[in-house]
């Protein structure tokens, strides 16, 4: 199994009223100045950077202050409240919280955000702009333009999967073991190699008392949401957004699999034209989770981009 170099620990902190799981790389004493801040993405974990931290190296880690939340109702942030369904507005309120619980009110932060966690990150960055200093999107790519008539079919939906929730119709599966929960993150990752999987599998799901294996994430984040994405919002979020940003595609285009010709990598590339300072880079032989495909190349790029002169 993966022995990582850089070991973490986690504290939990109050949110809004939930507990929060937050993981931390470096020393107690590490300095303030440029805390790094890493967002994960749908259903995943804080432990998902590991690799890319081990890649950063101890120079680039210890002297800071690196931070990981586990999003509420994912990894050790699941309990508190019952849930059917969450809003992504509230990640913007979960994540102005920690910042100041650990940044106070003025420091600006190095932000590196995955997927759901790097859409998070940008619509942050436009609302509290001074708040980023650097911006670092892998594949967080939003949405497909949704169309105002659509919203009756879109409630209609929300309604639906409130239901099927409650009948127990969107649980997540279960694994005999946690060989068969790498084995899961390797079917869907082919790149995954098996000691990263068991690794990984012993951070993304936890036994419960029958001895099953479960994933450490709330089945009401498979509810659809109520909200049409209003793509005309998300811009005037963009071209708010001081902060430079560097955001990183995977070669294997993940948009053109998952939507089909709803939704390009060249459309999301138009939208990025809203940010005053982006820029763009590919990573090679890399999927959806390019911080485990290649997380030498991923480091070398986030530690390029957090050194630039503003």
């Amino acid at each position: 199994m993966y022995t990582p170099t850089l070991a973490s620990r986690t504290e939990t902190v109050a949110v809004r009223g939930l507990p929060y799981q937050v993981r931390r790389w470096g020393t107690e004493t590490a300095s303030q100045d440029r805390p790094l801040v890493l967002l994960h993405g749908w259903m995943d974990v804080s432990a998902s950077y590991q690799f890319v931290i081990d890649a950063l190296g101890p120079r680039a880690i210890q002297s800071r202050m690196v931070i990981a939340p586990d999003w509420r109702g994912f990894g050790g942030s699941m309990t508190g409240a019952a849930t059917d369904h969450y809003l992504f507005a509230d990640y913007l309120a979960d994540l102005d919280a920690l910042l100041h619980h650990y940044c106070g009110t003025d420091t600006a932060v190095d932000m590196v955000g995955h997927s759901m966690g790097g859409n998070a990150a940008m619509l942050y960055a436009g609302v509290r702009p001074r708040r980023v200093r650097r911006l670092v999107n892998l594949e967080g790519y939003g949405m497909p333009a949704g169309q105002a008539g659509s919203a009756p079919r879109r409630y209609a939906a929300w309604l639906d999967d409130l239901q099927r929730l409650a009948r127990g119709e969107l649980a997540l599966k279960t694994y005999d073991s946690v060989q068969g929960v790498a084995e899961r993150l390797m079917k869907t990752n082919r790149r995954l190699t098996t000691d990263k999987a068991l690794w990984l599998a012993h951070q993304w799901a936890a036994p419960g008392a029958d001895g099953r294996w479960r994933i450490l994430g709330n089945a009401a984040h498979k509810v659809s949401s109520s909200q049409v994405f209003r793509v005309e919002e998300v811009l005037a979020v963009y071209a708010a957004i001081e902060a430079p940003v560097l955001a990183v595609d995977g070669s294997d285009d993940s948009l053109g699999q998952w939507w089909q010709g709803r939704y390009s990598l060249a459309e999301y590339h138009e939208r990025l034209r809203a940010v005053p300072d982006c820029r763009l880079a590919r990573i090679e032989d890399a999927g959806h989770m390019l911080h485990h495909d290649q997380p030498q190349a991923v480091a070398e790029l986030i530690a390029a981009f957090l050194a630039l002169p503003r």
